[in-house]
C-alpha cells in the first residue's frame, strides 16, 4: 500500500489545547480610577441628588385637601353623551364592548319605538355597564364609537366601597341635562333622520318634540327649563341655512 500523506497536527501559534478554552484577558475598565480626594467621596457621590433636592420647595400634592385638576385630555370617567335635543347618541352597535381589551364593558341593543324614541335612527344602547374593576382607561372603546356618544371625562375619584358599586349602570354614565335638552325617550325633529343628527345639524328640541312630551309625560323635569322655539326659528342647521 502506498504511504498516505500524514495530516500536521502541529500546534498553532497562539492556539491552546483542544477542549480547554483559552485564559480570559484580564478586565480593564473603560471609566479613569479616582484617586486622592474623588476617590475618597466616590461612595457618598451618589446621594448628590438627594442632598441638592432637600434644600428645594416641596412639589407634593397635598390630596385630597389640595385638588389639582388633571390635564384636558386625562382619560377619566366614561360619559354617554346627548344630542342638543336630548336624544341619545348611542345606538347601541356594541363596537366599544368588542374593543376594549379588559372585556369591561357590556351592551345591549335594542329597537326604537314611535312611542319610545331614545336615539335617532332604529337601534338605542338598552342596556350599557362599565365594569371599572376591570376597566384600564386605554380609550379604545371611544375611538370605536363610530357617533362619539361615549367620551372620557377627566373625573378620577372612582373607588368605592364595594364591588358592586363599581359596576357603572347606563343611568350613571348618561351625561346630565343642559338647559335646552328634554330626556328621552321622544321623537326626532320633524323632518329630520339620523343623518342631519350625526352632521351635527339638530341645534335643540322642536315644538313638536315639546308639545309630545308635554303631552305624554306632563310632569318631566326637564319641560320647565325647555324654552320652545319661536315660530320659525331654526333647529336644524342645514349647509346654507342660518342658525
Amino acid at each position: 500500500m502506498a504511504d498516505t500523506p500524514r495530516k500536521d497536527v502541529a500546534p498553532r501559534a497562539g492556539g491552546g489545547e483542544v477542549g480547554r478554552p483559552a485564559a480570559p484577558e484580564p478586565y480593564e475598565p473603560l471609566i479613569e480610577k479616582r484617586s486622592g480626594l474623588a476617590e475618597v467621596l466616590a461612595p457618598v457621590a451618589g446621594f448628590g441628588v438627594t442632598f441638592s433636592s432637600m434644600f428645594r420647595p416641596v412639589v407634593t400634592e397635598q390630596y385630597p385637601f389640595e385638588k389639582v385638576p388633571p390635564k384636558p385630555r386625562y382619560h377619566g370617567r366614561h360619559q354617554l353623551n346627548r344630542y342638543p335635543d336630548g336624544l341619545e347618541k348611542c345606538i347601541g352597535c356594541e363596537l366599544c364592548a368588542w374593543a376594549c381589551p379588559a372585556d369591561a364593558i357590556y351592551v345591549e341593543g335594542a329597537d326604537n319605538a314611535p312611542d319610545a324614541q331614545f336615539s335617532p335612527g332604529e337601534r338605542y344602547g338598552r342596556v350599557y355597564q362599565i365594569n371599572y374593576l376591570r376597566c384600564i382607561f386605554c380609550g379604545l372603546c371611544i375611538e370605536a364609537c363610530p357617533t362619539r356618544a361615549l367620551t372620557m371625562t377627566t373625573e378620577y375619584e372612582l373607588a368605592g366601597p364595594t364591588r358592586e358599586g363599581l359596576i357603572w349602570e347606563k343611568e350613571d354614565l348618561l351625561a346630565p341635562l343642559r338647559s335646552g335638552q328634554l330626556s328621552a325617550p321622544h321623537p326626532m325633529v320633524p323632518g329630520t333622520t339620523d343623518t342631519e343628527y350625526y352632521r351635527g345639524e339638530v341645534t335643540g328640541p322642536a315644538p313638536e318634540q315639546v308639545a309630545w312630551v308635554r303631552d305624554h309625560r306632563p310632569d318631566d323635569p326637564s319641560l320647565p327649563a325647555v324654552d320652545p322655539p319661536a315660530a320659525g326659528e331654526v333647529v336644524v342647521a342645514r349647509p346654507g341655512s342660518a342658525r
